[in-house]
């Protein structure tokens, strides 16, 4: 019997697929491999199966993007879960996941945790993350003592009908996030390294979670993102405040760096970009200007 399913699990070589209201457990078809083909959590896929429990994937279908790190396939939202202490707050770990969810055209959500610990004299970052990131357009997401609704509540809202992926440094709080949204998952928690200054990894492989009307994955953090699949001129067109000031700009093919009469340049000299944000953009472009060329074969669905 073939059907038609989504793989919501991939744990060991099997691959969980979810189809007519029940989890076949499959393996992958024998010539994937010579065609380079890696299903991944997230794929829609045509499967064998004559029970519950043996099964193959056939057929891995047009995906319409793939995050590497988390490998989940057809993502919609991203929430990227950022600590403000312990581990301390980066603005430029945070634009790379930004940049990197808009190339993928992943809607960013920005969750702050951990803003009950942040020491009074520090507490105006808090409210400088909120501007420079709500003035671009992106939801920032946090409880404080003022709120009458708590955060978790307003970022279930997103949830419905969608494919969202959790992603941050370890640490961060991404498990015990999802924990407060539904205590049912009971998903493992680490403390933080005292050594290290950094959290332990907890989650082993990526899941699917049925929440809200739409499916969550809660997957391993990680601290560095490499543009290894971005080109310099499709950088700057990742920074939604960029592309809106471009049409200004006296080059149509503006890179924001040397050229004159940029109006990027413009609107971080009066303020109306935030020159965090250029500084970053300025970084990324020389890491993706002065990476090694890169050699790899074609890969469907890779």
């Amino acid at each position: 019997m073939i059907l038609k399913g989504q793989i919501r699990k991939a744990v060991s070589g099997f691959y969980y697929v979810y189809a007519q209201g029940e989890t076949f457990q499959t393996r992958g078809r024998g010539n994937f491999r010579k065609r380079n083909i890696t299903p991944l959590v997230g794929d829609e896929v045509f499967f064998e199966s004559e029970n519950a429990a043996e099964g193959y994937v056939l057929e891995v279908l047009p995906r319409h993007n793939e995050l590497v790190r988390p490998p989940v396939a057809n993502v919609d939202l991203g929430v990227v879960v950022m600590s403000m202490v312990e581990p301390d707050f980066s603005f430029n770990l945070l634009d790379r996941f930004l940049v990197t969810l808009e190339h993928k055209k992943i809607q960013p959500v920005i969750y702050l945790t951990k803003v009950d610990l942040v020491p009074q004299a520090q507490q105006a970052r808090i409210l400088e993350v909120k501007k420079i990131y709500e003035a671009i357009g992106y939801a920032v997401l946090y409880t404080d003592a003022d709120k009458q609704i708590g955060a978790t509540a307003e970022l279930e809202t997103f949830f419905a009908d969608r494919l969202t992926v959790f992603m941050g440094q370890s640490g961060a709080g991404k498990s015990t996030l999802l924990n407060k949204i539904s205590p049912a998952l009971k998903l493992a928690t680490a403390e933080i390294s005292e050594s290290l200054g950094r959290g332990k990894h907890t989650t082993r492989h990526v899941e699917l979670l049925p929440l809200y009307g739409g499916l969550v994955a809660d997957t391993p953090g990680f601290s560095a993102i490499d543009f290894l699949e971005m080109t310099a001129v499709e950088l700057s067109k990742q920074f939604p405040e960029f592309v809106a000031a471009s049409p200004q700009c006296k080059f149509r093919e503006c890179m924001h760096h040397k050229e004159p009469d940029c109006a990027v340049k413009q609107q971080v000299a009066t303020g109306e970009i935030a020159a965090s944000r250029y500084d970053h953009y300025l970084k990324f472009l020389m890491e993706i200007e002065n990476r090694r060329p890169m050699y790899k074969k074609n890969k469907k669905n890779r």
